[in-house]
C-alpha cells in the first residue's frame, strides 16, 4: 500500500542532505580556491549524514509516493541508496590525494561525486519516466566533467569527448523511446504504463509501444555497459581519473540496474509485453558476460582489464534482470542482484582504488603504473598492498569466502529455480574464462620479477580508509551473507 502525504517529505532527506551539502562545499571552495583535503572530508562527512537519514527510513512500513508520483520511496530505493552513498564515500576518500596533486586542489571534484549520487538516487526513486530522465541527466552531466577533470592530459579530455559524444546518443533514444510510449499510453507513470500493456497473452501489444521500450532498453543499457552498447567503456575508463573509472564501475552499473529493474518489473509487465524483452534480454545477458570476459583475456593495460571486467560484471547482473520475469522467483532474482551488487560495489571500488595508488608515482598517463606488468613483483615491495588486491582479485573470480561467489552462486541458483538453465550454464562458463585474468594479475605480483625498484609511494589515511573498508565489506558479506539476504527478502 502507497501513501501519499504530506509527511512523505521528510523521506526526501537523503536528497536534501546531499543538495544542502553539494551548496555548502561548492561556496567554501568559491571562497578558498585552492581548498585542502578538508573540504574531501567534508564532502564525506555529507555522504555519512545522508546515509544515516536512511536508516530510519528503513525501518518504517509503507512505501511514500511523493510530488504527485514522481518519486517512490520504498525500501527498494532506500536500499540503493546505501548502495550509492557507499560508491559515493568510497569514491571520495580514494579521491583526496588525487584532487591534491593532479586536480590542482580543485573542490569541484567532490561537488560533482555528491551531484551524481543524487541522480542516481532519483533513477532508483523513479515512479515516472520523466523523473528517470531527470536523474540520467544529473547523473550523466556530473560524469562528463568528472571524466575529464585531469584535462591536462590528452587521453582523460579524449575520455570526456568520447562518454559526451555517446551519452547525447543515447539520451536521445530514451527520449524517442519515452515520447513513443507516451504517444502509445497517454502516461509516462510506470503503474499507468504496467495497466495498458495488462492485455491477454494472446493480444498483440501495440508495435510503437515495443519500439518505445526497445529504445529505452538501449539507453539503460549504454548506462550499464552492455554489449553491443559498451564500446565507450574501456577508453573513458582507461583516460578518466582511476577513482572515476571505479566510481562508473561500481555506482552508475548500480544505478542503472536499478532503474532497469523498476521500469521493467514495475512497467512493462504483462504477458505480451514480457515476451518481447525477456528474450531480448536473455541474448543480451549472453553476450555480454562472453564479449566481456573474452576481450579482458587480451588485456595488459589494468584500468582497460577492469573495463572488460565490469562489462562482464553487466552480463552477470543482466542474468537476474531476467529471472524477474518469473514471478516464482522474482524475490530470489532481487535480493540476488542486491547481495550482488553490494559486493560488487566494494571489491571493484577496491581494486581500482590501489590501481589508483600505484598509479601515483608515473601519473594517470603513466603506460607503466598502469600495465600488468608494472605489477611484477608488487608482493616484495607493497605487502600489503599486494594483498587487498590479491583479496579483490579473488571475490571478483568468484573464490570463496569472498563476497563475490556467493553473488554468483545467488544469481545462478536463482536461474536454475526460474528454469532459466541457459543463462546459468553460460554465466558458469564465463567465470571460468574470468578466472584467468584476474588470477594473471596475482601471479605477477607474487611470482614474477619486480620490474621498478622503487617501493612506491606512501599510502595516505584517506586511501588507507577506503581500501580498509572495500577489504572488511568485501570479506565480511562473503563470510556473513544471511543478514543481508534475509534483509532484501523482507524488504522486497
Amino acid at each position: 500500500m502507497i501513501a501519499s502525504v504530506p509527511a512523505g517529505l521528510a523521506h526526501l532527506a537523503p536528497l536534501v542532505i546531499l543538495a544542502v551539502w553539494a551548496a555548502v562545499v561548492l561556496i567554501l571552495v568559491s571562497i578558498f580556491r585552492k581548498p585542502g583535503r578538508e573540504v574531501g572530508y567534508l564532502a564525506f562527512f555529507g555522504i555519512f549524514l545522508s546515509a544515516l537519514s536512511v536508516l530510519p527510513l528503513l525501518k518504517e512500513g509503507p512505501a511514500v509516493s511523493i510530488f504527485a508520483g514522481a518519486l517512490l520511496v520504498d525500501r527498494f530505493s532506500l536500499l540503493f541508496t546505501l548502495l550509492f552513498l557507499s560508491a559515493g564515500g568510497l569514491t571520495i576518500l580514494t579521491s583526496i590525494p588525487m584532487v591534491e596533486r593532479d586536480g590542482k586542489g580543485l573542490g569541484e571534484y567532490y561537488v560533482l561525486v555528491l551531484c551524481s549520487v543524487m541522480g542516481m538516487i532519483l533513477m532508483a526513486s523513479t515512479e515516472s519516466l520523466l523523473t528517470l530522465f531527470i536523474g540520467l541527466e544529473i547523473l550523466s552531466i556530473c560524469l562528463y566533467v568528472l571524466a575529464g577533470f585531469t584535462r591536462e592530459h590528452s587521453k582523460s579530455v579524449e575520455s570526456s569527448l568520447k562518454y559526451f559524444l555517446l551519452g547525447a546518443f543515447s539520451t536521445a533514444l530514451i527520449l524517442y523511446g519515452v515520447a513513443l510510449l507516451f504517444g502509445v499510453t497517454r502516461s509516462i507513470e510506470l503503474r499507468s504504463l504496467a495497466r495498458a500493456f495488462a492485455v491477454p497473452a494472446d493480444a498483440a501489444v501495440d508495435p510503437r509501444a515495443m519500439l518505445g521500450m526497445g529504445l529505452l532498453l538501449v539507453g539503460l543499457a549504454f548506462k550499464l555497459g552492455a554489449v553491443p552498447f559498451h564500446f565507450w567503456v574501456p577508453d573513458v575508463y582507461q583516460g578518466s581519473p582511476t577513482p572515476v573509472a571505479g566510481f562508473m564501475a561500481a555506482g552508475t552499473k548500480a544505478a542503472a540496474v536499478a532503474a532497469i529493474l523498476r521500469v521493467f518489473c514495475t512497467g512493462f509487465q504483462g504477458p505480451g509485453v514480457e515476451a518481447g524483452w525477456v528474450p531480448l534480454l536473455t541474448v543480451l545477458a549472453i553476450l555480454t558476460m562472453t564479449v566481456g570476459n573474452v576481450v579482458a583475456l587480451a588485456q595488459t593495460n589494468i584500468k582497460r582489464m577492469l573495463a572488460y571486467s565490469s562489462v562482464a560484471h553487466a552480463g552477470y547482473l543482466l542474468i537476474g534482470v531476467v529471472v524477474t520475469s518469473s514471478m516464482e522467483s522474482r524475490q530470489a532474482a532481487l535480493s540476488a542482484i542486491l547481495y550482488y551488487l553490494a559486493g560488487y560495489v566494494f571489491m571493484s571500488l577496491g581494486a581500482f582504488g590501489v590501481a589508483s595508488l600505484l598509479g601515483k608515482e608515473a601519473g594517470e598517463d603513466g603506460e607503466e603504473a598502469n600495465s600488468l606488468y608494472g605489477y611484477s613483483g608488487l608482493a616484495r615491495r607493497r605487502p600489503v598492498l599486494s594483498a587487498l588486491m590479491t583479496l579483490f582479485m579473488l571475490s571478483l573470480t568468484g573464490i570463496p569466502p569472498m563476497a563475490g561467489f556467493l553473488g554468483k552462486f545467488f544469481l545462478f541458483r536463482a536461474a536454475v529455480e526460474g528454469k532459466f538453465y541457459l543463462l546459468a550454464v553460460v554465466g558458469l562458463l564465463n567465470s571460468v574464462i574470468g578466472a584467468f585474468y584476474y588470477l594473471r594479475v596475482v601471479v605477477h605480483m607474487y611470482m614474477k620479477e619486480s620490474t621498478t625498484p622503487s617501493p612506491g609511494p606512501a599510502l595516505t589515511a584517506a586511501e588507507g580508509i577506503s581500501l580498509g573498508v572495500a577489504a572488511l565489506a568485501t570479506l565480511y558479506l562473503g563470510l556473513f551473507p544471511v543478514w543481508l539476504l534475509d534483509l532484501a527478502r523482507s524488504l522486497l
